[in-house]
């Protein structure tokens, strides 16, 4: 039987000494992404009839990520914004997104270290090796996902997103 649960956010990492992370008890979880069928399973629950097509090219866009597929099928299901215009808006200020996506924006704006990284990233098709603390606190805040040593952008929305947002 769990008693204690102790669940903390990454959020603040590119603020602090990742050698001296106020965080450091117990054990680091990462959640794993969504698959396909669990985000038909996820359109299906929520009554959503967006073929397996459809489905794919939101993955494409927003890979696993459990909020941004979430809030998608979420505002899907209101019906708020069809499945095209959301994928053509959401990389924009106009997109559903766009809260969090200036969240990032923020972070990286208020570390040049990180901007300077991650610019890297999302302008290049290739993995890309960057300092070791970078690379974690871009990794940490969901941004670049990791390739052996080297970074990728997390997601396709956040490399259409930053691509123009870090010139």
């Amino acid at each position: 039987m769990l008693k204690y649960l102790v669940v903390h956010s990454t959020e603040s990492y590119p603020s602090l000494d990742s050698n001296h992370s106020p965080f450091n008890v117990g054990l680091a979880i990462d959640l794993p992404e969504f698959n396909l069928q669990q985000v038909i399973n996820l359109a299906k629950q929520n009554e959503l009839r967006l073929g397996e097509q459809g489905l794919t090219r939101l993955m494409e866009l927003l890979g696993g990520h459990p909020y941004l597929v979430q809030s998608a099928i979420a505002h899907l299901k209101s019906q708020q914004v069809a499945l095209e215009e959301l994928l053509i808006l959401a990389p924009t200020e106009q997109g559903i997104f766009s809260d969090h996506l200036r969240q990032q924006l923020w972070h990286l704006q208020h570390n040049p270290q990180l901007e300077i990284g991650y610019k890297k990233v999302v302008m290049t098709n290739t993995p890309v090796r960057l300092d070791t603390e970078v690379a974690f606190k871009l990794h940490s805040l969901g941004l670049v996902k990791l390739v052996s040593n080297d970074c990728v952008p997390g997601y396709d929305l956040y490399r259409q997103y930053f691509s123009t947002r870090l010139e």
